[in-house]
């Protein structure tokens, strides 16, 4: 199988049986595991590659586990042998380093190669909203979007150049039970269960898109062995848009605490005190982002997202709760919210 035609010829070859053979490279990550799981629960048969397996994420019954580290192309080569498969996804490449290799270790192996980038790489700040996948793809703060970019770019040349059969997809904020979505993690729960006041960048009013894992990967098992799909982009997130205040307050509702005291400092003012997450601030989350979905549904009609945001906030408050070795504060964070606070709230 080198292409969109080969896709479409083998499914036509094996019209009336729906299941797909899937190789999904990572797997254990918030996103992966969610459509690894999917796809199972639809009957494909699924392969998972990757260097190990998580605690957190297990594979699902029927999954076929290889080990292998993917940055190893021997290893790789060792591990899968001369087998193909009807779609390939790729959740671990993150440089066009990783993304060459890609193509190198899947040129002829599969009808189509998923990449999965990062809709942080739409044009920061946006000209306008919503963002479609034709908005122009430009990250001037984000060295982790910028890499996305590269990759797309160098990976639709191949298409363009050789035929080689990749479908982008775009996710944006997506979550599961173990991620909190809020600056702090943990450490702004425990701030806000002990009535300290917690920092919120901006004016937390600007807007933000939140997607349930488990809704992202209704849309994206749906793009799998779809030839259409070759050559295309697509954002794949829900429809429900927040405040940033709002996030805080749904999590403060799931932790149990009736209204928590929120300190807006400015994004610039936190990224320059903290280098670590300073770039996907400025980069992302400091800019309001609403998307279009239009496209992904017109492939996937029966893809809609039905797990709101309220519901997702007590899910991850209640798995954080019941393990304690996550309830991890950050000191390093608990201090720089104090001197923030201080310095919004100083006299002048």
């Amino acid at each position: 199988m080198t292409g969109a035609e080969d896709l479409m010829s083998a499914q036509e070859r094996s019209r009336g049986a729906a299941a797909l053979d899937l190789l999904f490279i990572g797997g254990t990550g918030v996103i992966s595991a969610a459509t690894v799981a999917h796809a199972v629960e639809l009957g494909h048969r699924v392969t998972v590659l990757n260097r190990g397996q998580s605690v957190d994420r297990p594979a699902p019954a029927g999954t076929e586990l290889l080990q292998a580290d993917i940055r190893d192309p021997a290893a790789v080569r060792s591990t899968l042998g001369t087998r193909e498969f009807d779609a390939v996804a790729d959740f671990i490449s993150f440089t066009p380093e990783h993304a060459n290799a890609a193509v190198e270790q899947f040129r002829g192996r599969t009808g189509q190669f998923v990449f999965v980038s990062s809709a942080s790489a739409y044009q920061k700040p946006p000209s306008r909203l919503p963002i479609l996948e034709s908005t122009p793809l430009r990250n001037p703060h984000w060295q982790y979007s910028r890499d996305k970019i590269a990759c797309e770019d160098l990976l639709l040349h191949a298409y363009r150049e050789e035929g080689f059969p990749v479908t982008v997809v775009r996710p944006s904020h997506t979550y599961d039970r173990t991620k909190i979505a809020l600056l702090g993690g943990w450490t702004d729960i425990h701030r806000m269960r002990a009535g300290l006041p917690v920092v919120v960048h901006g004016d937390g009013a600007s807007l933000w898109t939140v997607t349930h894992s488990r809704d992202f990967a209704k849309a994206f098992v749906g793009l799998l062995g779809r030839y259409q799909a070759v050559g295309e982009s697509y954002t794949i997130t829900s429809d429900e848009f927040l405040t940033w205040d709002a996030i805080y307050r749904q999590f403060a509702q799931a932790a149990g605490v009736a209204e928590p005291e929120l300190v807006h400092v400015a994004s610039e003012t936190i990224a320059a005190l903290d280098p670590v997450r300073g770039p996907w601030l400025l980069g992302d989350r400091s800019h309001s982002v609403l998307f279009d979905n239009s496209k992904i549904k017109t492939l996937v009609p029966t893809f809609a997202a039905t797990v709101p945001f309220s519901s997702g906030a007590r899910e991850v408050v209640q798995w954080h709760d019941s393990q304690p070795k996550l309830q991890v504060v950050d000191h390093g964070f608990m201090d720089m919210s104090e001197n923030l606070i201080k310095w919004v709230r100083r006299p002048f």
